[in-house]
């Protein structure tokens, strides 16, 4: 039984439907939980894979957070070891900037519903392949990543065109959160610090806008997201090629 590892920053965020589809492929979870053990060591040659997933803060709080550099450290050793990476949303910008991609603000922050464009890349990508050509999908960020050089463009949105990528044959980069339903959708819209970032971000919605538009859109894509984590997870099991990445540190 292969072992997943997992990166968890704030318990708002967990592995939501990517969890029952990991266990499910008979595959063991590792979680390091970095609100409650900010301090964890991360030993990497474990596993098999990693995933990294969101939270509030940014790749410049490393300073900081200094749990943050130790990640990146992480995935570096990862994409060496030429073992699968998926990056969501805050995980994505840790898994660019590993790469040398810039990080910052986007002009307009995402929080809702938003259509999700595939790239020409994106069209043929056999990971992204269950997804549609255009489709809506969940979104909750303020910042976003360039897409890291020698990585491929897969798809973007009419507010924020860096929506994910892939480098190599199995480091991916979402910037979109497949992994909701709507329990977990309900969950960020109850929590206070998520409702004041609504609140405060000057998109012209608000929270029961966007549960209406859950409603309308939560079943199609959660079929397609369990389609596009099952193909991501099944490059757990594929031959592992190693990566040469330039040497960094992540101070």
């Amino acid at each position: 039984m292969s072992r997943l590892l997992v990166f968890q920053h704030v318990a708002a965020e967990p592995l939501g439907t990517l969890d029952p589809l990991i266990r499910r492929r008979g595959h063991r979870i590792r979680f390091k939980n970095f609100e409650r053990h900010p301090d964890a060591q991360l030993n990497v040659d474990r596993y098999r894979g990693l995933v990294v997933l969101g939270g509030p803060m940014n790749v410049q709080d490393h300073p900081q957070r200094p749990h943050l550099a130790n990640e990146m450290r992480a995935i570096e050793k990862m994409l060496e070891q030429g073992k699968p990476v998926l990056g969501i949303c805050l995980g994505a910008q840790l898994l660019a900037h590993v790469l040398g991609a810039p990080v910052q603000r986007n002009e307009t922050p995402e929080i809702g519903w938003y259509p999700l464009r595939k790239t020409a890349e994106g069209m043929t990508d056999p990971v992204l392949a269950p997804l549609q050509a255009e489709t809506p999908v969940f979104q909750w960020h303020g910042c976003r990543f360039d897409i890291p050089k020698d990585a491929v463009h897969l798809a973007q949105s009419p507010h924020c065109a860096q929506q994910a990528f892939r480098h190599g044959d199995n480091a991916y980069g979402f910037q979109f959160h497949l992994e909701m339903d709507e329990r977990l959708v309900e969950r960020w819209l109850a929590n206070p610090a998520y409702r004041e970032e609504l609140a405060a971000s000057g998109l012209p919605h608000d929270a029961d806008a966007i549960r209406a538009q859950t409603r309308q859109h939560i079943a199609a894509m959660q079929e397609q997201a369990d389609a596009v984590f099952n193909n991501f997870l099944d490059l757990v099991g594929r031959p592992q090629r190693r990566h040469t990445l330039p040497s960094r540190e992540w101070v």
